[in-house]
C-alpha cells in the first residue's frame, strides 16, 4: 500500500535531481566565510528578497530566535499575533534565549490588524512599569491560521505602524514564496517593508535543512554572533546550500501545484457530512479540517486514516491538518477524499 504523508511540508525528501546537486557542491569552512555554495545562496536569497545580505542557519526557529536576539536586549517585549509560530511552537526561544516577553495581539484567520498592533506598543514612560517593545513579528502565510496569505496593503501598513512607533519589524516567511505564489506579487515586495525576513528551504522547497535569514548588512553581520552562541555556525554545510539552491531554481513555480491539491481537499470535504472546512482560509497549501461532526474525534480519524497509508496530524481534540507538498500527488488527495467518502 502506497503511503501518503500529509502532515506537514517538513516532511519532504530530495529529488534525485537535488541529490545530484549536493553531491557536486563545492564546499569550504563557512565559519571562516570560504564555503563558496553557501555565499551563492546567500548572495542569492539577498537580492531575491531586496535586501543587502543574508545568512544561512540550520532551521527557521533559529532564523527566528537570530533576529530577535540581535533586534532586542533581555527586558525588551516583542508583539506578535497570537497563535503565532514564535510563540507556540519554537520553545519558549524568545524568553530564554533573549529574555523577552511577547505581547500576543488576536488576528483575523492568523493576519494581524496594524491598527491593534499600534493600541498594543507600550507607550513611553509608564512609570517604568512596562517593557519596551522593540520588535512586531508578522509570519506569512500564518500556519495556524490556515496557511492564510497577508494582502499587500496590510503588510505595508504594518511596516508604517512599526516606523512611525521607532520598532523594528520582523517577517517569519518561513512559507513566504507559498505566499508569494498564491498572490501573484514579487517576493521581493512582500519583504520590503521588513527590517529582517527568515525563510524556509525545507518546507514547501523541499530542501532537507535549512533557512536564510535576510537584512541590512549590519544587521547581518551583528546576526552572525548570535547565529555562533546559539550553536549554528557549522563547517561543511554547502552540501545543505546546494540543496536550496536547487530547490529555488526548481521548485518554487510549483508551489501553485500543492495550492491547487489544497483546495480540492478542502471544497471536496466541505461537502462531506459532518465535516467543516473554513475554505476562505484555505490559500495555499494548509486545509485545516474540523471532523466534530462525524462522530469521531481527531485521535480517532487519524488512526482511520492511518490505517489506509494516510498520515495527517492532529491539531485539537476535533480538528485535522493536511498539508500539501513536493511528493504529495493527485492519486494522494484522490486517497484522502475516498477515505473521508467511506467512512464519514
Amino acid at each position: 500500500m502506497p503511503r501518503h504523508d500529509f502532515r506537514s511540508d517538513t516532511v519532504t525528501v530530495p529529488t534525485p535531481a537535488m541529490r545530484a546537486a549536493i553531491a557536486a557542491a563545492p564546499v569550504g569552512d563557512d565559519v571562516f566565510g570560504d564555503d563558496p555554495s553557501i555565499n551563492a545562496l546567500q548572495a542569492h536569497v539577498a537580492d531575491l528578497l531586496g535586501k543587502e545580505a543574508a545568512l544561512f542557519v540550520p532551521s527557521g526557529t533559529m532564523a527566528n530566535q537570530v533576529a530577535i536576539r540581535t533586534w532586542t536586549e533581555p527586558g525588551d517585549e516583542i508583539i506578535a499575533e497570537a497563535t503565532a509560530h514564535i510563540f507556540l511552537y519554537e520553545g519558549g526561544g524568545f524568553a530564554a534565549l533573549s529574555g523577552v516577553s511577547l505581547r500576543q495581539v488576536p488576528g483575523v484567520r492568523g493576519i494581524l490588524d496594524p491598527e491593534a498592533v499600534r493600541q498594543a506598543v507600550r507607550p513611553p514612560g509608564g512609570l517604568s512599569h512596562f517593557p519596551v517593545s522593540k520588535l512586531v513579528c508578522v509570519e506569512n502565510t500564518a500556519n495556524r491560521g490556515g496557511g492564510t496569505v497577508y494582502p499587500v496593503a496590510v503588510l505595508q501598513a504594518l511596516g508604517a505602524v512599526a516606523q512611525e512607533e521607532g520598532l523594528k519589524l520582523h517577517l517569519d516567511g518561513a512559507r513566504l514564496f507559498n505566499a508569494a505564489v498564491a498572490c501573484g506579487r514579487p517576493i521581493a515586495e512582500l519583504a520590503a517593508p521588513f527590517d529582517s525576513i527568515s525563510v524556509c528551504l525545507s518546507k514547501g522547497l523541499g530542501a532537507p535543512v535549512g533557512s536564510v535569514l535576510v537584512g541590512s548588512r549590519p544587521f547581518i553581520d551583528r546576526a552572525h554572533r548570535f547565529r555562533k552562541m546559539f550553536g549554528g555556525g557549522m563547517r561543511q554545510a554547502g552540501i545543505l546550500a546546494a540543496a536550496g539552491l536547487h530547490a529555488l531554481e526548481h521548485h518554487v513555480d510549483r508551489l501553485a501545484d500543492d495550492h491547487r491539491r489544497a483546495r480540492r481537499i478542502g471544497e471536496e470535504l466541505s461537502a462531506v457530512k459532518g465535516v467543516s472546512v473554513d475554505l476562505g482560509s484555505v490559500q495555499t497549501n494548509m486545509v485545516y479540517v474540523d471532523v466534530a461532526g462525524t462522530g469521531r474525534d481527531a485521535a480517532q480519524w487519524v488512526a482511520l486514516l492511518d490505517a489506509r497509508g494516510i498520515a495527517s496530524h492532529a491539531t485539537s481534540p476535533t480538528s485535522l491538518r493536511f498539508v500539501t507538498h513536493l511528493q504529495i500527488g493527485d492519486d494522494a488527495v484522490d486517497a484522502v477524499l475516498a477515505a473521508f467518502g467511506e467512512l464519514a
